[in-house]
């Protein structure tokens, strides 16, 4: 099968659109089909990125128009040619996420899913793709930073042509445009390259590569701990660099993305600030689904099906997990103390204490309905619906630390995980592309501990009951308690919106600001006859009691209400876990748990 072409070029920066051309060899006699993926993997929402195109033409291999007409929102049917057909559009890419594309005379960035046209019956083709440079001096220093493959004129950083053995490989490759910094480490022998976009002071990317290379080595080592094999040839970071932004999205030998400036390293400063911290998780969060969810997959995600929702119950086990061993892996890896892990984790189980929704939605259901759910959450979204990424993770903790309890720490989730591997991941893009069924993932646990874990998934998976993380957590001696200021300011019960206004985001279930008939969307103006705005709300409330009573103006669109709130006690926001126990066995369950042995 000859392959499909593509071209892309930064046609006008300035105008943030990119021209894109795909030319089909041999094109259908009855009239070729092409289509836009409505979503990304990895982002559970429908997001129709074909509304973005703004020209599209066809023509033959003479380089006459040839007839085509929009069939639906994301397909296009061509009219029948004799030789090549070749379609030419604009794309209009302002989109400053790692979700889609965006270009300006700074940097550019684009996913294929949101510029790459398929045509349809060609999904197995092999694609080759010719990435331009913009016309203009001030766009010389312009590079390339792709996992793509170089085909043999093109120079890695370059540009010209980049190959790809089929569709779906193509747009599971991001592509930076731009004058970027960039270092390469190595991880048990494979090519690491960190790719920092946007104007960063003083960036420190040799503490960045020393500290990503042991994350990746740590991961790698869990999943093939004898032989220290890596799933792909090369992996490439690349971070976009703004005043205020964080997200990432993963593919299967890089990962796309944001965080603020500020939270990158600077040379010469040796401290582990927060920001740098949360940094480093996503790194590790991003890099551990490169076995998680790139390989090892739902069945129904092999293959995705890009015109439409894909629902699946198991995002708590794709996500979740994920998401408990982001974090696990840095303390692992000795980027962060013992002391600092349990911080993140009281922070994690006090996010998903406080929202009621927990006891509504069950983490499996949470997954199913992320399309419309979780990716499209309103002011009531706390008091509803549970996150599959948070609880999830929690869950994979209940599993991990039951799993141990029970098999005296000779089994543990990591057991799980490599099963998970070796079965479905290993070989998934060597002619496999198999997923698990939703059906037989409790027999697999069982299968790689011995554990009984029936309870743990009625309860945690399908229920949903509090995890009973204190008695999980006591064998190893580790105790978990509310983390409350005794002198802490009373509540509302409800999150404010930042801004001059003083507006309710949301209220929880049961609060105060509830009780007294208070609303999301309300704007407070007045506590017991003081001015309210979004800055002075808690000093006022620290001046009363819990339990006090107060008198509160609201306008709830253009009528001004009045209500009586009596102030709920301070939130709990997180929770506190310590290792106090000094006992021989806890603190050897402990090395065992935190030390991935």
């Amino acid at each position: 099968m000859k392959p499909i072409r593509y071209a892309i070029v930064p046609k006008q920066p300035a105008a943030h659109l990119f021209e894109v051309t795909v030319t089909v060899a041999e094109p259908d006699p009855a009239g070729q089909r092409f289509m836009l993926p409505v979503w990304i993997p990895g982002s559970y929402m429908v997001r129709e990125f074909a509304r973005n195109i703004v020209t599209l033409r066809a023509f033959n291999d003479a380089g006459r128009k040839v007839r085509i007409e929009k069939t639906d929102k994301h397909a296009w049917q061509a009219a029948p040619v004799k030789g090549a057909l070749t379609l030419r559009y604009e794309v209009y890419a302002w989109d400053m996420s790692v979700r889609a594309a965006h270009l300006d005379d700074t940097t550019g960035f684009f996913n294929g899913t949101s510029v790459f046209l398929s045509p349809l019956g060609f999904e197995g083709a092999p694609c080759v793709v010719d990435i331009q440079k913009p016309a203009g001096p001030q766009f010389r220093n312009w590079r390339v930073a792709t996992a793509l493959t170089e085909a043999r004129a093109t120079k890695r950083y370059g540009f010209g042509e980049y190959t790809a053995q089929n569709y779906d490989e193509l747009i599971d490759h991001p592509v930076t445009l731009g004058e970027f910094e960039l270092a390469t480490f190595k991880a048990h022998g494979v090519p690491h390259d960190i790719v920092i976009a946007g104007r960063v002071i003083g960036l420190d990317m040799e503490r960045l590569s020393a500290d990503l290379k042991r994350v990746c080595e740590a991961q790698i080592a869990l999943f093939e701990p004898r032989t220290k094999k890596a799933p792909m040839d090369r992996y490439v970071f690349m971070t976009q660099a703004v005043t205020d932004g964080y997200g990432g999205l993963e593919h299967r030998a890089s990962t796309a993305l944001i965080c603020n400036r500020s939270d990158l390293p600077v040379t010469g400063r040796d401290e582990t600030t927060d920001g740098y911290r949360t940094y480093l998780g996503l790194c590790s969060h991003e890099y551990f689904h490169t076995w998680n969810v790139k390989r090892i997959k739902p069945a129904v995600f092999a293959p995705y099906d890009l015109t439409q929702e894909n629902y699946t119950s198991l995002l708590w086990l794709f996500e979740g997990f994920t998401s408990y061993y982001d974090d696990l892996m840095l303390v692992r890896s000795g980027l962060i103390k013992e002391a600092d892990y349990y911080t993140l984790l009281g922070k994690t189980i006090g996010g998903v204490l406080r929202g009621s929704g927990r006891l509504k939605q069950t983490v499996a259901e949470s997954s199913f309905d992320a399309w419309v759910k979780y990716y499209r959450q309103d002011e009531n979204a706390a008091n509803a619906i549970v996150s599959y990424y948070t609880k999830g993770s929690l869950v994979a903790l209940a599993f991990d630390l039951t799993i141990r309890a029970q098999t005296q720490n000779r089994k543990s989730l990591d057991d799980v995980m490599r099963l998970l591997w070796q079965r479905y991941g290993r070989d998934f893009y060597k002619g496999k592309g198999e997923g698990i069924e939703e059906a037989d993932v409790e027999a697999l646990f069982a299968e790689a501990t011995g554990a009984d874990l029936s309870e743990l998934f009625a309860d945690g998976v399908r229920g949903t009951r509090d995890l009973p993380l204190d008695t999980l957590l006591a064998p190893f001696g580790v105790t978990v308690e509310p983390d409350v200021d005794p002198k802490g300011k009373p509540s509302l019960g409800a999150r404010v919106r930042g801004g001059a206004d003083c507006t309710l985001a949301a209220v929880h279930d049961g609060s105060a600001a509830q009780k007294a008939g208070l609303s999301a969307g309300d704007v407070l103006i007045a506590v017991d006859g003081l001015r309210v705005t979004g800055s002075n709300l808690d000093a006022l409330l620290s001046r009363y009691q819990p339990g006090a009573k107060v008198e509160v103006h609201a306008f709830r669109r253009d009528e001004l209400r009045v209500a009586q709130v009596r102030l709920d006690g301070p939130e709990v926001s997180r929770y506190k876990l310590a290792a106090n126990d000094k006992r021989a066995a806890a603190v050897t369950a402990r090395k065992r748990w935190l030390g991935g042995k």
